[in-house]
């Protein structure tokens, strides 16, 4: 949940965009802000991405996105939208959430107009790899480009 209407602005502002972006595609979910259950029998195991994407899924609306009711899809897509309360020990579990459940894409945005910046790692094998720089990748699943202005 957003600490901040900076944040929230970013969440909504990025949801929103992807969401018209797969408006026409049948196999695409994207969510805001949900719950995401990767284990059966296991809902310790949980995380809420900012944002989160899932092709090979319809989108529609869910009280949560349990993964095993999703024909064990992960989502491949998550991003993140930093606020000043996000502490450097919990964006490091969530990372290695996302990197342990699958994600194929993880970005992590910090819109301090003093900041403002753009990371992003990619699925190698059991791993998520930093993009060595954001300016001009494009998104091998959203087929985005990113630039920073």
């Amino acid at each position: 949940m957003a600490e901040n209407t900076l944040q929230y602005d970013w969440i909504v502002k990025i949801t929103g965009g992807l969401r018209r972006l797969f408006d026409n595609d049948p196999k695409v979910f994207v969510a805001g802000d949900l719950f995401w259950y990767p284990v059966e029998g296991h809902p310790e195991i949980r995380v809420a991405p900012d944002t989160l994407v899932v092709f090979g899924r319809p989108p529609g609306h869910r009280g949560s996105y349990r993964q095993w009711e999703e024909g064990g899809i992960a989502p491949q897509v998550v991003f993140e939208v930093l606020s000043p309360g996000n502490r450097f020990g919990e964006m490091s579990v969530k990372f290695d959430f996302y990197r342990r459940y699958g994600v194929e894409e993880y970005y992590l945005y910090d819109p301090d107009p003093e900041v403002l910046e753009l990371a992003g790692f990619l699925r190698r094998g059991d791993d998520l790899i930093a993009i060595p720089s954001m300016h001009g990748h494009v998104s091998p699943r959203l087929n985005v480009k990113f630039e920073m202005h």
